[in-house]
């Protein structure tokens, strides 16, 4: 048996968990021994890619970043849109995952709010992490980070650059929250008006907060909340959910980790060491 990157004999408390999104794939790698470490993390944007093979590729990576090969990993768990990866010991859903990679994050948290591409989805959680009950929005992208990529996009902004932006607003304009077509008729509309670019983003990042809002009222949230996906790193979104929660008088407190874009993936880590021991146990 191949010793692993501390020198001991080690093979089998090393996982690593993928989460597929839609435009981005995150990979961690994690020490399994008790209380789960995170050892190395890494994400890349698709690009119309195969996304099978910018997974393979970057199951690779953190594994030669770490000196460590494929059968030195316990566990290979996916989530996400995973569910084909051939390297793939197990699949997990995406729920379950970003409850465990909430409250992995943000200790003591009982809700977690996974903010995707595709929806937004406020979970009801335990103190380790079990999913009670779950509330999310509908199919339509205007409630969507996809949605705020569209948007940025079409204002000549990187995705990167749209927080900061958001930030700057003096007045913010909300578009129509039915659709994201007329959503984002309403952004021309803006424009052709001469809305400035932090307003418009603003009222954006507020429409989309309005929409969480509901979700935890409707779930009848507890605090604090964990913030899960890419639209947690996204300090002008952070801003107008406090805004509106502060507006709305839910009493909530928000946490937001700055590695929150990895918390499905590092749910699926998790996961992944709880059925490898508990299999192993079993058979013993």
């Amino acid at each position: 048996m191949k010793k692993g990157i501390n020198g001991e004999m080690d093979k089998k408390i090393y996982t690593i968990g993928i989460d597929v999104g839609s435009s981005i794939i995150k990979v961690v790698l994690l020490k399994y021994s008790g209380n789960p470490v995170l050892i190395d993390k890494i994400t890349e944007k698709i690009r119309k890619r195969n996304p099978e093979i910018v997974a393979d590729q970057l199951i690779d990576q953190l594994l030669e970043n770490n000196r460590l090969e494929i059968q030195d990993v316990a566990y290979l768990a996916s989530t996400g849109e995973g569910e084909l990866l051939k390297r793939a010991t197990g699949h997990f859903y995406s729920m379950t995952t970003h409850a465990k990679g909430g409250v992995f994050l943000c200790p003591g948290s009982v809700t977690v709010v996974d903010m995707g591409a595709l929806y937004v989805r406020a979970i009801k959680i335990n103190e380790l992490g079990k999913v009670l009950d779950y509330k999310m929005t509908g199919q339509c992208a205007s409630g969507s980070g996809q949605f705020i990529e569209n948007i940025s996009r079409y204002l000549g902004l990187a995705i990167e650059e749209v927080g900061a932006v958001s930030l700057k607003s003096t007045a913010p304009e909300t578009p129509s929250g039915i659709c994201s077509v007329l959503a984002e008729t309403d952004v021309i509309n803006m424009v052709s008006r001469g809305v400035s670019t932090p307003d418009i983003i603003k009222g954006i990042h507020l429409s989309i907060a309005n929409k969480i809002i509901k979700l935890l009222s409707s779930l009848n949230a507890g605090s604090p909340v964990a913030l899960t996906g890419g639209m947690a790193m996204n300090k002008g979104m952070i801003q107008a959910v406090e805004e509106l929660i502060e507006e709305s008088h839910l009493g909530l407190k928000i946490k937001a980790h700055p590695d929150a874009i990895f918390a499905g993936a590092l749910g699926a880590a998790i996961w992944g060491g709880f059925r490898y021991h508990k299999l192993n146990n079993d058979r013993n």
